[in-house]
């Protein structure tokens, strides 16, 4: 008998080990989840940024696999354009356009992500996922219905208390408890107060006391003594996503890849570059959401959480054209570059190694 063969949680989900790979968009596609998949663990597909024909696609090899597989969207609610707000944010960096030589009259708005819909509902529904995932709360209890009619598990992220009883009663099938510690952006859907949220050891024991659906801990999961620590607190599986980033299997860019080298633990400084160690924030420059990632030359010159920022995902627009002609200089001064605080786990080997290693950390 294995050591998850017990767990409620892996049972509900159909999956060998109660571990799910947390979806990252932009440094990711289908073979990291199929990577972990084969591992025992539950891949995840981000899915907020795909197109209509790469999101079959790459549905199309999930389902190949034979395997249960998890497919995340988002669930903000698109924000009015701002004409004001754009131009003085367009207006703060400007010195910016200047050292690189960009032209910004010519800088296109863009939305850069696109909320669960009908549209994609009707896309889904010729697969038929396992489990769907959310981050920023959850669809219309329309939607919803749909995805339990095909029998999909429902997921989705709670920074706070309240936000997992509010999920409860809208029926997901597990939380996810995201500590403040995480990568990427926060989940948080009934406050965008960063003072309310919680370090993950902090969150967790107070989620599952109030909620009686499984709780998944998420933020700070990086090895088995994380994952032993969750399940003394009573989660029934962990989400991980820095751990997972310099895999062979994901897409992380060469400049993501060296500022995490950085900010890994002391056996991989050979392999960074020379500078200092790394250090991560929330911050609000290249979306307009509050996210974690590796402190860089934006972060310190223009302030990690910028009101100027268009409200998210506007912001990604104006800033895009820096960070191409930044990383093609060689330079990840304006990339977004996610890292959860505990970079410990984060190694440079292939992602069902990163998998075991985290497993044994699992209740016997």
């Amino acid at each position: 008998m294995s050591r998850a063969s017990a767990c409620p949680l892996a049972e509900r989900l159909g999956i060998a080990l109660p571990i799910i790979q947390a979806p990252m968009a932009g440094v990711q596609g289908s073979a990291l989840a199929l990577a972990v998949m084969q591992a025992g663990g539950l891949g995840s597909l981000p899915a907020a940024a795909l197109t209509p024909e790469l999101l079959r696609a790459e549905l199309a090899r999930l389902r190949q696999a034979g395997r249960p597989y998890n497919v995340n969207f988002f669930c903000h609610t698109p924000p009015l354009p701002d004409p004001a707000r754009e131009a003085a944010w367009r207006a703060s960096l400007a010195p910016y356009y200047a050292e690189y030589d960009i032209d910004a009259t010519g800088i296109a708005a863009g939305a850069g992500r696109s909320p669960f819909s009908a549209e994609l509902a009707d896309l889904l529904e010729d697969y038929r996922p396992p489990v769907v995932s959310f981050h920023f709360g959850l669809p219309s209890p329309a939607l919803m219905d749909r995805l339990r009619g095909w029998g999909s598990r429902i997921l989705s992220s709670a920074t706070t208390v309240e936000e997992a009883l509010w999920l409860e009663r809208h029926g997901v099938d597990a939380v996810i408890a995201q500590g403040l510690e995480a990568g990427g952006h926060r989940g948080f859907f009934l406050t965008r107060d960063v003072g309310t949220q919680l370090g993950t050891f902090a969150l967790l024991p107070q989620i599952v006391s109030a909620v009686r659906v499984p709780v998944i801990a998420a933020g700070g999961i990086v090895d088995a003594q994380t994952v032993a620590a969750a399940f003394a607190l009573g989660a029934s599986g962990v989400q991980a996503g820095t751990a997972y980033l310099l895999c062979p299997e994901t897409s992380t860019s060469a400049v993501h890849r060296a500022a995490l080298l950085a900010a890994a633990p002391s056996q991989l400084k050979s392999q960074a570059p020379a500078g200092p160690r790394s250090d991560t924030a929330l911050t609000t420059l290249f979306t307009g959401g509050a996210a974690r990632g590796i402190v860089n030359r934006a972060m310190r010159e223009l302030g990690a959480l910028n009101n100027a920022a268009p409200a998210f995902p506007l912001a990604t627009a104006a800033i895009a054209p820096l960070r191409a002609a930044a990383e093609q200089a060689g330079r990840g001064d304006f990339s977004p570059l996610w890292c959860g605080q505990n970079a410990r786990g984060c190694r440079a080997v292939p992602a069902a190694e990163i998998t075991r290693s985290l497993a044994a950390g699992l209740p016997a």
